[in-house]
């Protein structure tokens, strides 16, 4: 069975974990929660749909070893039978932080310190099912175990956020706010925009009634609490500064029903992206760009279950001129808000990390973020990849610290993975000399990062 404490090799490390790290709230900035079973406290019927239904993570690793779909996300199958198809692969995630992340999932949620596989599998099962019936198994109060004060779910332009608006008068101890996701925005899709004239009353015809229609969601959801946006930017995004005139003879071939060649397309993308940093910056909204993703791999499976089933790929290296472009015309014109910038791909780490230093505003600490370890990259080995180049580049001291991007609960637990690489890196560095070996001074340094540069930059 994995040990956490593994990832803590040195003392000094261990000390700024237990001591400071892991007493300190958690704010999950990113993630794919859905906010319906928060707004009703649902508890889960058994421990597959807790752990395994909602992790593409699990469902990834289950594909490569062989598992047939029918025992992933097949609706034939019952519960048991795909908790134990993962029960059979678990103990092959070897090196994968799947297997940490499980193994500590299981110590620190159901207090199971077995490394589950198919001999045990029912035990832990019916285990469980005694567990699950208590309160403190419900999904806030699965939260609230993990320490979570903040989550902020991904939510479309379209979404009620009636789940938000249950949340936000109940006293739980958690507080759940919306996010934009503006994909669709900047996608054009007919049946999107169709329904966005409906629910705004708007009727769309040109640039300047979509955009109308567009700032009234926006301020339904800055009035919902929204902190932040974020948008999917993958490999291969480019961006050509666009007029609004240009623009808007775009947009009118698009609401006529023509097809805009990619180059056009570009631009009227480009066009409405600065529109939208604009708008953000005008309601102190965080922007958040992911970008590096290659989506369109499968398309069996793409068809089969949707976007996000967990099966794209780390993209080719970014095209930092389109987003240092992008950035600066924001930036030009003082509208440029406090940006998260993510890399799929390693191999650009070095380059978002000195993005950080490139843009920058009068007393705002950190204006521009290097995202922590996403997708591909969170783990042990990302992370520390992210941590130095960071360091190397920019100012780790500044950093806004981790965020799960999942959409299990139980995947918070990865603060506390995240936490302990992060003091290990720290003690390890503390202890050869290359940081002072004051211990108040690299106690403030891991409480910064873990949890109150994130609360303060996160602030309107």
């Amino acid at each position: 069975m994995f040990k956490p404490d593994s990832l803590l090799t040195n003392s000094t490390g261990r000390a700024l974990f237990y001591e400071v790290a892991s007493r300190l709230p958690v704010i999950d900035f990113h993630n794919h929660v859905d906010p319906k079973p928060l707004a009703t406290n649902q508890r889960a019927d058994n421990i597959y749909q807790l752990w395994v239904q909602h992790d593409p993570y699990k469902h990834r690793a289950m594909r490569i070893y062989g598992i047939p779909e029918a025992l992933i996300t097949g609706k034939e199958a019952t519960d048991y039978e795909k908790f134990l198809a993962w029960a059979e692969c678990l103990t092959h995630t070897v090196g994968n932080p799947l297997f940490h992340w499980s193994c500590m999932e299981l110590q620190q949620v159901f207090g199971i310190y077995q490394l589950l596989n198919t001999s045990n599998a029912r035990r832990v099962w019916d285990a469980s099912q005694e567990l699950l019936v208590t309160d403190k198994f419900r999904a806030l109060d699965i939260l609230k175990g993990f320490n979570v004060e903040l989550l902020c779910t991904s939510d479309d332009l379209l979404d009620k956020l009636e789940h938000h608006q249950a949340l936000a008068h109940t006293k739980t101890g958690v507080t759940c706010l919306p996010s934009l996701r503006g994909d669709s925005i900047v996608s054009f899709l007919p049946d999107w925009m169709g329904q966005l004239a409906i629910q705004t009353g708007i009727k769309i015809i040109d640039l300047e009634s979509y955009k109308e229609a567009i700032v009234n969601r926006l301020d339904f959801f800055d009035q919902a609490g929204c902190l932040l946006s974020d948008h999917s930017l993958d490999a291969g995004f480019n961006y050509v500064s666009t007029s609004e005139s240009e623009a808007n003879l775009l947009f009118r071939q698009v609401v006529q029903g023509g097809v805009l060649a990619l180059a056009d397309l570009v631009r009227l993308q480009s066009h409405m992206l600065v529109y939208l940093g604009q708008q953000y910056a005008a309601r102190q909204w965080k922007m958040q760009l992911h970008i590096g993703a290659n989506r369109f791999t499968s398309t069996r499976l793409r068809n089969r279950l949707g976007p996000a089933g967990g099966y794209a790929s780390i993209g080719n290296t970014v095209n930092v001129q389109a987003i240092s472009r992008f950035l600066d015309e924001l930036d030009t014109v003082e509208l440029l808000p406090k940006t998260i910038l993510y890399t799929l791909n390693p191999a650009d780490n070095a380059v978002f990390a000195s993005l950080t230093g490139s843009f920058s505003q009068d007393h705002v600490r950190g204006k521009v973020q290097f995202g922590p370890a996403w997708w591909y990259n969170d783990h042990q080995e990302g992370i520390t990849q992210q941590l130095i180049a960071l360091s190397s580049y920019g100012l780790l001291s500044a950093s806004i610290g981790f965020t799960t991007d999942s959409r299990s609960i139980l995947s918070f637990v990865r603060h506390d993975y995240y936490r302990r690489i992060l003091c290990n890196l720290i003690g390890a560095w503390s202890e050869e000399g290359k940081l002072p070996d004051e211990q108040a001074v690299l106690e403030q340094l891991v409480a910064n990062i873990s949890y109150h540069n994130i609360q303060n930059w996160i602030k309107k």
